[in-house]
């Protein structure tokens, strides 16, 4: 066998198949990677809402807090107050 033809079959039954083996990992590692930036792009969306919705609700805890702990004549005051403030805007008398 010449060296040429020896060359030759080595590149058909060896290269190819290792070149085609080649390319298949490379797409399917980059397929891999943009599956992945997109999962962590919905990761990093998710993590920002639940931060959002963390901070109403330590707003809305705090309000309650305020409520539980104030002195219950201040609030009294308070919620006569917006009830004056609702008469007073739809006219009518006390």
């Amino acid at each position: 066998m010449s060296p040429t033809i020896f060359i030759t079959t080595v590149l058909i039954f060896i290269g190819l198949p290792v070149g085609a083996v080649l390319y298949m990992t490379h797409r399917f590692f980059r397929l891999r990677e943009k599956k992945l930036d997109v999962e962590a792009t919905l990761a990093a969306e998710k993590a920002a809402q639940y931060a959002s919705r963390s901070m109403e609700l330590e707003q809305r805890v705090r309000v309650l807090e305020q409520i539980v702990t104030d002195a219950g004549a201040q609030t009294a005051n308070q919620i006569e107050a917006l009830r004056d403030r609702r008469a007073i805007e739809n006219g009518e008398r006390r």
